[in-house]
């Protein structure tokens, strides 16, 4: 079978003089840049280092996104700038077939969202979506939401959030906007999708948490206690909390057995899955490695059969 890492980010490949976005450029080593700022490191722009990382790391394929610093919420020309990355991710991974690109959706204009997946929906190079778990993003509670999740269930689509940059202040010390704030974007978006009743109404929808859920493992079981003495809010429900996050999938980026295990827990054995976020310092070369304390047999069913349920239709290497 196939083994996959689900959580690998790739820069897109296009000419941002052609785009013509203000503050948009390219640095001398090629990186593009947001106000003379880099977006990401080099091996970002190099699809072939990502395809040694597979070599290296024994896998097949890996599922490709673009990181936090092109989500560029609440920047202006979102619209072309979203097309324009769309497009390049597909430029970049277009030699290179076992990197599988996913769409990138802003979910901070939930209406553009659902516009950008009609457009990209039937492009079969697609393996699934993104998008931006919190920061500058509406509730994915919000009623403006119901179309896109209407489409990605009837397609049976993955979507796989991403932290964004949380807009709190206290977190400017310490690298807290990563250390701490990126699993808390990602439990706000969760919870939303979770009390919203969103994964309930939406069955068909195939949601991957990276970074191993971020904070949601360690508050399930609060959430069951806030409707099981009825808490304002959160008295009715389609189904709890702990059934509605057997929905969803996770990656093993935890840095700790420990969450492994409690992730397994709550989520299930057939919803984690591998994932890296190469090439940045706070993942991992070493995907299995998350695993090594659980069985053989477990780490190969997260590298290969859990990624294609995941995955769905839209699973395999393109052209076998």
């Amino acid at each position: 079978m196939v083994s996959i890492d689900l959580h690998v980010h790739l820069a897109p490949k296009f000419d941002p003089d052609e785009l013509g976005i203000p503050g948009i450029g390219r640095a001398a080593d090629g990186r593009l840049t947001a106000n003379s700022s880099p977006l990401g490191p080099p091996s970002l722009y190099r699809p072939d280092e990502a395809e040694t990382y597979l070599d290296r790391a024994g896998l097949d394929e890996a599922v490709v996104s673009v990181p936090p610093p092109f989500f560029r919420q609440g920047s202006p020309g979102t619209e072309q700038w979203v097309q324009a990355i769309n497009d390049g991710l597909l430029q970049a991974t277009e030699r290179h077939p076992r990197l599988q690109p996913l769409a990138y959706l802003p979910l901070e204009e939930p209406e553009f969202a659902a516009k950008e997946y009609e457009r990209v929906r039937t492009e079969g190079r697609f393996a699934g979506v993104c998008g931006p778990a919190g920061g500058r993003s509406v509730s994915l509670s919000d009623t403006r939401f119901e179309p896109l999740w209407t489409e990605l269930d009837a397609d049976a689509r993955l979507l796989l959030l991403h932290p964004g940059t949380s807009p709190d202040a206290r977190l400017e010390e310490f690298y807290l906007h990563n250390l701490l704030g990126s699993p808390v974007e990602t439990i706000i978006a969760t919870a939303q999708l979770v009390f919203g009743d969103v994964l309930s109404r939406y069955p068909g929808l195939r949601l991957l948490l990276v970074h191993c859920g971020g904070c949601v493992p360690a508050v399930a079981g609060r959430w069951q206690r806030g409707l099981d003495t009825r808490r304002p809010g959160v008295s009715t429900l389609i189904e709890p909390p702990r059934r509605a996050l057997n929905r969803i999938f996770v990656d093993c980026l935890a840095h700790d057995p420990a969450l492994i295990d409690h992730a397994v827990e709550v989520f299930g054995e057939n919803r984690v899955v591998l994932g890296t976020d190469w090439p940045f310092a706070m993942g991992t070369d070493d995907p299995r490695g998350q695993l090594a304390h659980r069985s053989c047999a477990f780490v190969e069913q997260v590298a290969t059969t859990n990624a294609a349920r995941a995955l769905g239709t839209h699973s395999g290497v393109r052209g076998r």
